[in-house]
């Protein structure tokens, strides 16, 4: 039995990283530990009520008009503005859509440096977890072991075998991995050299060439075995996978029993918290689905009040995602790693439609991997997606090889691996 120690998670601020840290801090908080979270501060009092201790840091000065302050306008306003650039091929979104996100984190990760060197002091953690996909020199020269979570996608981590994050590139576009490197290299390079150059001014170690952040004493990524990308690009001992990490925390979902009732297939459709903004895309799914004999769950997202649902659907603003997914017999999804990590957790075939970042990386690897249908998101046909959701359904054997790959996942317990390896760790540093 491991002595009760102090578990410091930061998190991504958006949903994905954060929920894959509530399932492994709750893991954490049920072997008897402290678990403190130093999230971003639009999250006051949501992670409280799960059982956690909130430490909340703030990634901006706070906007001087009160609207501005509302985190769900802002990324209404952000989906509207930058929606026309997911148009774009993967290459050209690198300058207009990848680069300014980088940017954003960067500025936040500067802004609150001071911040989390406070809370460090506050909490005097045993050992630091940072989810996201930038460095926070604090969390690195804090003196305590740092882990790496990577849930956003293994491709993070690079090597020549494999294809460059946020491309979609597969297999059978290697032709097109060197132009989309040297792209990235062209946005990226100043931005990296300058935010490197002040890494190495908070008293941490220079950071691998073009990439954000530094590896752990223990680095961990949410990705199956049967979407991983091990072969092609090895990784050392100080990787561990977690097949998947599915929040046990999620509340539960009352259903119209008169909608369940209802006969054909049971379809969940959800574009996440930013795609979910796309109205028009919203809307165009929606008009497919209403043609065809199923029933369809529809996460709304910020803009619900926009979003009418057909006869054949029930939906809300949000949802709790884990406890729906078991539920479903299809998920049609943007490509995040959250959804896409849950839906092969619960054996689901899919048809993703990625918009931006990594989105496309996960709906490349599920197609070619057989899991699932990636679409054009902008420019599918009716026809299109009616046969990516009904060829999978209609196939049995599909059908049994994602819920064997379900069952196979599950049985891989990763909450508890996770768990595993961070009290691991306490044993191999003084306390």
């Amino acid at each position: 039995m491991t002595s009760p120690a102090t578990f410091l998670f930061m998190p991504e601020s958006a949903y994905g990283p954060t929920n894959n840290c509530v399932g492994i801090g709750h893991e954490l908080l049920r072997r008897g530990h402290r678990v403190v979270f130093a999230a971003e501060a639009s999250w006051k009092g949501k992670l409280s009520a799960l059982g956690f201790e909130e430490d909340l840091v703030e990634l901006a000065p706070p906007a001087e008009d009160a609207a501005e302050q509302d985190a769900g306008q802002f990324w209404k306003d952000y989906i509207a503005e930058v929606s026309p650039e997911f148009r774009k091929s993967t290459q050209e979104q690198l300058e207009t859509v990848t680069a300014p996100i980088w940017k954003e984190l960067i500025d936040g990760a500067r802004y609150c440096e001071p911040q989390l060197r406070q809370i460090i002091e506050r909490v005097q953690p045993d050992v630091i977890i940072e989810d996201n996909v930038l460095t926070f020199p604090a969390l690195e020269t804090a003196g305590v072991p740092f882990v790496r979570i990577v849930s956003c996608n293994p491709l993070e981590v690079p090597g020549d075998a494999i294809a460059p994050a946020y491309s979609g590139l597969g297999e059978d576009a290697r032709e097109e991995w060197t132009s989309f490197r040297a792209e990235y290299d062209r946005t990226h390079r100043q931005m990296w050299s300058e935010f490197n150059a002040w890494v190495q001014e908070q008293g941490a170690e220079p950071l691998p060439d073009l990439e954000f952040i530094h590896c752990g004493a223990l680095n961990m990524y949410v990705y199956p075995e049967e979407l991983d990308y091990v072969d092609a690009r090895p990784l050392d001992d100080s990787w561990v996978r977690l097949d998947s990490s599915v929040r046990e925390t999620d509340t539960d979902v009352e259903i119209p029993q008169d909608f369940l009732d209802r006969p054909g297939p049971l379809v969940y459709f959800s574009l996440g918290s930013l795609g979910s903004a796309d109205v028009g895309l919203m809307r165009s799914v929606i008009e497919v689905l209403a043609e065809r004999p199923y029933r369809v769950i529809v996460s709304k997202g910020p803009r619900h009040a926009e979003i009418d649902l057909a006869d054949n659907m029930w939906g809300a603003e949000f949802l709790p995602q884990a406890r729906i997914l078991p539920l479903v017999d299809l998920v049609i999804t943007h490509g995040g790693n959250n959804t896409t990590t849950e839906a092969m957790h619960f054996g689901k075939p899919m048809v993703l439609l990625p918009l931006f970042w990594d989105q496309y990386d996960n709906a490349q690897r599920v197609h070619e991997r057989g899991y699932g249908r990636r679409l054009s998101t902008y420019r599918f046909t009716p026809e299109e997606l009616r046969a990516a959701i009904d060829d999978q359904l209609d196939d049995a054997d599909h059908v049994a090889r994602l819920r064997t790959a379900g069952e196979s996942i599950r049985s891989r317990r990763g909450l508890e691996r996770a768990a595993d390896r961070l009290e691991a760790l306490l044993s191999d540093s003084p306390r």
